[in-house]
Parts: structure tokens; C-alpha cells; sequence
């Protein structure tokens, strides 16, 4: 993805150009493999624990936290890639085993580098109506060597799959809800952003609801990326509607976490690009800046991971799908 507040990136990819990136940073642990064991568990703090489920709407941080482990543990994940195919593997039994259906929409994106076979993963709950609220990750990591993707990829998968197995053991609500675990997002050829050679899952998902006639029927679409860091900061989405970041910051303030949903707008080039060009309203919910040093490196590890980030930003994501299915 690229955001448009770029000044912290900048800086962070210099201070990585001058001094590697290294210094106080933990060792990067090499990925596992299939059918080793994970590796050991990081020791969190109490103040960056996850707080009981019961404080944060049924969703249990410390479950998101685990289930961004696994994902990382199968090692980097570009698509067409062993890892990913593991992943996906992991992902759809996940789900199936919270009692949700699941769709998967195998496809075949013409990239920079070639023909790449990737998948989309859709845990479907329906609902009353004929609404449907779209909650959207990507999976996938860029092709850089050792990059694992905790934060970039893996914590707002693992986030999702904590909020599928919430939502899918719940009675009916008036909108559906869609779990969308996409593919593609990350660009293939370059290691620079291009926008052509990327978002290949988010633009099969809304060219195929397009073409079924679901575009037509999403209440919001709510994507999640970069969601997991320590002292996080996620600011307004300038290029969604006005009434879309009100209930997502107006349920965050509710909640009391005015400090992690901040005034401040930004805008990024992300997963959301197909339904804004479609004219779907779409959120982002990212925090790139804060995290510039460790992005597209080795150092996006699981130490860089927050239990409490992951259940303050899935608390507001379920309370904000509480908001909608009122709307």
C-alpha cells in the first residue's frame, strides 16, 4: 500500500538505508517449516496484554495475537507460493471449524513476473436482509526475502479470523456480513509501489460481485491492514464517506480508546482502490507511518506485535458492525 502522509516513511527508510535497520532490534527468527514446532513465545507486558474478552465485546486479543503467530510461522508468503498454499489451508479450516462458510474463489492474475495462481477466502454469515457489510484482509507478503509480514499482512488476517469466529457463532443480524481474505495485495515485479501490479485479490472480489450483482447490495466495506503494532495510531480515512469514519471513530471514542483512533487524516493506496473506483464506501484503517522503520523489512516480526493493539482495533470493529447493522 502507499499513503499519502509520507514524511515519517521517508525518514524511517533512510535511518534503514544508513544503519541497517539493526541496533537494539531483535534477531529475526529463520520461518518454520511444515510440521515443525513454533517457535517460542515472546514475553508480553501486562500493560500490553490483551484485555479479557469480556471487556472487549466477546473478542479475545490474545486469540488474534495466537492466530497471527501461526500465520507467521509458515515463513513468507507471496502468492503461488508454498507458504501461501499452507496458509490458505490454515485460514479456510480455521474458519470452517468456527462454524462459518466459506467460499473460495481460486484465480489466475496476470502480473508483472508472470501468470500466478491466487485465492481469494470469503467467510460468508447471512443475514436477515439483503444488505452485507464487507470485512476485508490481505494475506499475502511482498517478495522480500525473510519478509514474514507480522504486522503487514498477518495482523489484520489474524484480527479477522478472531472476528470470524465471534461473528459466525452469533444469531442472525438484518445485513450479512463477508469476511474477505485476499490475495494479491502486495505488488509482485517491483519494490516500489505500483498500483497496476498489485490489489489483485480486492479487484477479483469487487469484479465478481460486480458481476453478480452483490456490489450493489454492500452497506461498507471496512478493510483492515497494519493494525497490530505497538503504540498505534490509526487515522481518518480521507477518502472514505464522512458518515463511515463517524461510526468507526464515534464507536472508538465510546469505547474509550480516543488515543488509537486519532483526529488526523491520511489517505492509502490499498486494497480499498477497487470499490472506491466502483463508488462502494470503503475504510482503510492502517497505520503506515508509525511503523516506517520495520515496513517491507525482516524486522516485521511478531516482537513488534501488541495483543492490546489487536483487541482494541478488533473490539471497534465488531461494535462498529454492531453501528451498521442499525443503519
Amino acid at each position: 500500500m502507499r499513503q499519502s502522509l509520507r514524511i515519517a516513511a521517508f525518514f524511517g527508510c533512510l535511518l534503514c538505508a544508513l544503519v541497517g535497520c539493526k541496533g537494539s532490534q531483535s534477531v529475526i527468527p529463520p520461518p518454520v517449516s511444515a510440521g515443525s514446532p513454533p517457535p517460542p513465545a515472546l514475553s508480553i507486558s501486562a500493560a500490553d496484554a490483551a484485555p479479557p474478552a469480556a471487556q472487549t465485546g466477546g473478542f479475545d486479543g490474545a486469540k488474534a495475537y495466537d492466530f497471527t503467530a501461526k500465520l507467521v510461522a509458515f515463513g513468507p508468503r507471496p502468492p503461488a507460493s508454498d507458504a501461501i498454499r499452507r496458509t490458505q489451508d490454515y485460514i479456510e479450516s480455521q474458519l470452517k471449524s468456527f462454524g462459518c462458510t466459506v467460499d473460495v474463489d481460486a484465480f489466475n492474475a496476470q502480473t508483472t513476473i508472470g501468470t500466478l495462481a491466487m485465492k481469494n477466502i470469503i467467510a460468508k454469515i447471512p443475514g436477515t436482509g439483503r444488505g452485507i457489510i464487507v470485512l476485508m484482509s490481505h494475506y499475502d507478503t511482498k517478495r522480500i526475502d525473510n519478509f514474514v509480514g507480522a504486522e503487514d499482512g498477518g495482523s489484520s488476517t489474524g484480527l479477522l479470523m478472531e472476528t470470524a469466529r465471534v461473528l459466525c457463532s452469533r444469531p442472525k443480524q438484518p445485513n450479512a456480513v463477508w469476511i474477505a481474505f485476499v490475495d494479491g495485495e502486495e505488488t509482485q515485479g517491483t519494490f516500489e509501489w505500483s498500483t497496476p501490479d498489485s490489489v489483485y485479490g480486492s479487484r477479483e472480489l469487487a469484479a465478481q460481485m460486480a458481476l453478480s450483482g452483490d456490489l450493489k447490495r454492500i452497506k461498507a466495506v471496512i478493510l483492515a491492514d497494519m493494525v497490530g503494532q505497538y503504540n498505534l495510531q490509526i487515522m481518518r480515512d480521507s477518502d472514505a464517506p464522512t458518515w463511515l469514519n463517524d461510526v468507526i471513530w464515534d464507536t472508538a471514542a465510546r469505547l474509550g480508546y480516543r488515543s488509537v483512533f486519532v483526529s488526523q487524516k491520511t489517505s492509502t493506496e490499498d486494497d480499498n482502490l477497487p470499490f472506491l473506483d466502483r463508488h462502494v464506501p470503503v475504510i482503510d484503517l492502517i497505520d503506515l507511518n508509525g511503523y516506517a522503520p520495520y515496513w517491507h523489512t525482516a524486522q516485521d516480526t511478531m516482537d513488534k506485535i501488541s495483543p492490546r493493539s489487536l483487541a482494541i482495533v478488533g473490539h471497534v470493529i465488531l461494535e462498529s458492525v454492531n453501528a451498521l447493522q442499525k443503519r
